[in-house]
C-alpha cells in the first residue's frame, strides 16, 4: 500500500463538489463537530470573531483629504489669512509705488506740442487740433485719456474718424480721416459744404475756389434740423446723383440746384436759355424720369413758352404749371396743364378754360391713382429766385 501525503488533485475536486443533502446540516453546523474537512482551510474558534476582521460594506461618507497647504487648527488658518493679506497689501504697495515713480519720471512727460503727432491734417489746422491736447501738455503719456480725446476730435466738423495713439517714451499719434463734401448748401445767402451724412461744412470762398468744386447747390439743408433728418435729405441726394451718372453717364453735371425740402420730393432746377425750369423727380426712378424730361422739354417749351415747371412723378402723365403772364393770352394759358401719355395737353381735371378768363395758377390737379399735384405760383417765384442767386454764386466763383 502506498500512503500518500496529500490525495490526488482529482480526488479533491471530486471532493469538494460533494452536494449536501436539503435538509440536513452540514458537518461543521452540527454541534460540537468540527468547523472544517480536511484539506479545507480552518475556521476561526469559536469566540474569537472579533480578531479577525471581516469585510464590511463600504462605506462612502469618509471625508476627502485634507489639502497640503490648509492648516488643521484655527491658529494656522488664522496665519495664514494674515499672510496673505501681507502679500496682497505688499503687491498693492509696488504698484502704488510704480505708479507715482511713472508719474513723475521725466522721460515719459509730454514736454509741448511738438510731441503731438498729426496724420491726414488737410482741411483741419493743427491749431484748431491741438486744444484738445491742452490739458496734457506736461501730463505723463501713460495718464492721457485717448478714448476720450478721439470724442473730441470727432467733435471737429471736418473730422469724421479719429485714431490716438501713445508712442514711448513720451509721443502721442493722432492719425485723421476726413469728411468728403458732396454739394454746396445755400443758408441764407450764405454758400458752404455739406457731407454725405449731411454734416455742414465750413469754407472760404477762395478755398472753394482752389479746391475747383462742381457740385450742385442744395437747399432745404437747415442748420437747426437734426442731423437724422439732414442725413435722410442728403440720402435721396445722393441717389439722384448715383442715378443719373450710372453707366458712365454725367448727367448730375447738368444739374444747376435741388431743392431736398420735402424728403419724398427732390425738386431739381434744370438750366434751360433764357430761364431755368423746375422738375419734381419725387423720390425714385431719377434717371427714367430725367431722360423723359429731356426728350420732350424742348416740345414743351416751344408749346407753352410760359412753362415754369415740370412735375415728372406720374407714370402715365406729366403735370406742366406755367407762370402768370403779363398779357391776356398769355394769361389764358396760365396754370396747370396734364399730358396724358406724353401726348397733347389738356386742362386737369376740376379747371376748365374758359375764353379770356385766367385759369387759377392756385388750383390742384389730382390726375387718377396719383397724388395731389400742387401748383402755386410762389414755386415760380420761388424757382426764379434760385436762379438769381444760383447765377451770382457761379459770377462770384469765377471772379476768385
Amino acid at each position: 500500500m502506498i500512503w500518500e501525503d496529500e490525495a490526488p488533485a482529482e480526488f479533491r475536486s471530486r471532493r469538494g463538489q460533494q452536494v449536501v443533502p436539503a435538509g440536513s446540516r452540514s458537518l461543521s453546523d452540527r454541534p460540537g463537530s468540527a468547523r472544517s474537512l480536511p484539506g479545507m482551510p480552518q475556521a476561526p474558534p469559536a469566540g474569537d470573531d472579533d480578531d479577525f476582521p471581516r469585510p464590511g460594506p463600504r462605506r462612502f461618507d469618509d471625508a476627502p483629504p485634507r489639502p497640503w497647504w490648509r492648516p488643521a487648527s484655527k491658529a494656522g488658518r488664522i496665519f495664514l489669512a494674515l499672510g496673505a493679506l501681507v502679500v496682497l497689501g505688499g503687491f498693492t504697495t509696488a504698484v502704488l509705488l510704480l505708479r507715482n515713480d511713472l508719474d513723475h519720471d521725466p522721460r515719459f512727460q509730454i514736454d509741448g506740442s511738438e510731441n503731438i503727432q498729426a496724420n491726414g491734417l488737410v482741411e483741419v489746422s493743427r491749431d484748431q487740433m491741438l486744444p484738445v491736447f491742452g490739458e496734457d501738455i506736461g501730463r505723463n503719456i501713460f495718464f492721457v485719456p485717448l478714448a476720450e480725446r478721439r470724442r473730441q476730435l470727432e467733435q471737429i466738423a471736418w473730422i469724421q474718424r479719429a485714431t490716438v495713439m501713445r508712442f514711448l517714451p513720451n509721443r502721442i499719434r493722432v492719425d485723421v480721416v476726413e469728411r468728403q463734401p458732396v454739394a454746396f448748401v445755400r443758408q441764407g445767402q450764405q454758400i458752404g459744404l455739406v457731407d454725405g451724412n449731411g454734416v455742414l461744412l465750413d469754407m472760404s470762398p477762395a478755398a472753394m475756389a482752389r479746391h475747383r468744386y462742381s457740385f450742385p447747390v442744395v437747399t432745404g439743408i437747415d442748420a437747426n434740423d437734426t442731423l437724422a433728418a439732414r442725413k435722410a435729405r442728403m440720402a435721396v441726394y445722393q441717389r439722384l446723383i448715383s442715378d443719373l451718372d450710372s453707366g458712365g453717364r454725367h448727367f448730375s453735371e447738368q444739374i444747376s440746384e435741388i431743392d431736398l425740402t420735402d424728403p419724398e420730393d427732390a425738386r431739381v432746377l434744370m438750366p434751360e436759355p433764357g430761364k431755368d425750369i423746375l422738375a419734381h423727380f419725387g423720390e425714385e426712378k431719377f434717371l427714367e424720369r430725367y431722360q423723359r424730361y429731356k426728350a420732350h422739354i424742348a416740345e414743351w417749351r416751344q408749346q407753352y413758352p410760359n412753362l415754369a415747371s415740370v412735375d415728372l412723378r406720374y407714370d402715365q402723365q406729366v403735370v406742366l404749371e406755367m407762370a402768370p403772364g403779363a398779357g391776356g393770352a398769355q394769361s389764358a394759358t396760365a396754370g396747370a396743364k396734364v399730358i396724358d401719355g406724353l401726348g397733347g395737353a389738356k386742362p386737369p381735371a376740376g379747371v376748365a378754360e374758359q375764353p379770356g378768363a385766367a385759369a387759377s395758377p392756385d388750383r390742384m390737379t389730382k390726375p387718377e391713382g396719383t397724388r395731389h399735384a400742387a401748383k402755386t405760383q410762389a414755386h415760380s417765384r420761388e424757382a426764379a429766385e434760385r436762379a438769381r442767386r444760383r447765377r451770382e454764386t457761379k459770377t462770384a466763383n469765377n471772379q476768385q
